[in-house]
């Protein structure tokens, strides 16, 4: 097979780019965690900040007031928001690489100018919406439609769990707009928050990633201006796997930091906690599961890496995105659950922050396409030649 290269290293730059992340997350979010973790509170003044510092716009160009950075750029922040906050990081991955990536990628030059300074500025939050009550990982089975009357298209159906559905001010939407032509029939629109017809529907209460949002929208004849079609007629879904390509690379750093988190946690408890005498970490039971942490971990921040840097060289990644999603997210949910087992009763209390990883984590093996539907996709690649 053939060999692909890979990143071996941080550049300086974003070397500062991590230690400024690193340290916003551990001075501004850490004290904060469980307040928004218990309340279900979307943390916006933190977004506000992220926004201020360049971290909501972090794919975009500067021409459009973004930071103008890669993906390798964008996994290194992702990371160390979610070492951790993973539902911070699960955000702030929505944001970029979800709604504003896809106007960036996709929108004409006038939609560009429009949206993207106030996405990237963090002065407005973006959602985007593809799944639905009845499709889930077949995306393609999606029933909202869009028809076209005049100089609008009038929007009718439903989305389930998005992101940011409540606290979204801009909002990107697939919806068919040619039943007949099956993938190719699916487009994709902007849609702001206040439209007619636009309903901001059930807020769910989650297991894990509680601050972020996660909502039910609903579309009821929702006048949508022939101005705000987004690419081309028929392309939103080709274009929104396009972008998925890329949020598995989020999610897959996202997991390399929660399962980051659990080893940190879990090193710094074994050397504190005492039993029969001895640290626990002492205990060769002990010392194998935090290696065994630290080697899945080091392995799945290499794929991440390596998908980030072929994405930014404009090499084909398709493989080596849904590899690294696939195994970070898998290692994450081990390690999760290895940490909790260090920690003993405490890994099942609230104090302890590995309970709430344990909470978390399942996510990532769901979101932006299942441990499954991965594998479909990294067999696909292999078998088509």
């Amino acid at each position: 097979m053939e060999q692909r290269p890979f990143l071996t290293e941080l550049t300086e730059n974003q070397i500062i780019i991590r230690d400024t992340i690193r340290d916003f997350a551990e001075k501004n979010i850490r004290p904060v965690i469980m307040e928004y973790d218990e309340s279900q509170k979307f943390p916006i003044e933190i977004m506000k900040q992220l926004g201020e510092l360049g971290f909501l716009g972090i794919l975009v160009p500067e021409e459009y007031g973004g930071a103008g950075l890669g993906y390798v750029e964008y996994a290194v922040i992702i990371e160390e928001l979610s070492k951790v906050d993973p539902s911070i990081g699960l955000s702030v991955a929505a944001h970029n690489g979800l709604c504003t990536n896809h106007i960036n990628r996709f929108a004409n030059e006038i939609q560009k100018k429009r949206y993207l300074p106030d996405l990237a500025s963090g002065k407005k939050i973006g959602a985007w919406g593809l799944t639905e009550s009845f499709s889930g990982s077949d995306a393609a089975g999606l029933k909202s439609n869009a028809v076209k009357d005049g100089n609008y298209w009038i929007l009718n159906g439903s989305k389930q769990f998005t992101t940011h559905g409540t606290v979204g001010e801009t909002y990107v939407i697939m919806a068919i707009t040619n039943k007949e032509a099956g993938k190719k029939g699916i487009s994709a629109f902007i849609l702001e928050k206040g439209m007619d017809g636009l309903i901001i529907g059930k807020k769910e209460n989650k297991l894990g990633m509680r601050a972020s949002d996660t909502t039910q929208l609903a579309f009821e004849n929702c006048r949508v201006p022939v101005e705000n079609l987004l690419g081309e007629e028929g392309m939103g879904f080709i274009n929104s796997m396009q972008i998925l390509e890329g949020g598995r690379i989020s999610i897959a750093a996202c997991s390399v930091g929660l399962a980051q988190g659990c080893l940190d946690a879990s090193l710094k408890y074994s050397q504190e906690r005492k039993q029969f005498g001895r640290q626990l970490s002492d205990f060769q039971a002990t010392q194998f599961k935090l290696a065994d942490m630290a080697t899945n971990i080091e392995a799945a921040r290499m794929l991440t890496y390596r998908a980030a840097f072929m994405k930014d060289a404009g090499i084909p990644n398709t493989k080596e995105a849904a590899e690294a999603k696939l195994f970070a997210s898998e290692i994450a949910e081990k390690a999760s659950s290895e940490a909790v087992q260090i920690f003993g009763g405490y890994g099942f209390i609230k104090e302890y922050p590995v309970e709430k990883f344990y909470r978390d984590v399942k996510l990532l093996t769901i979101g932006e396409g299942t441990s499954e539907i991965q594998r479909i996709v990294i067999a696909r690649d292999l078998l088509k030649d």
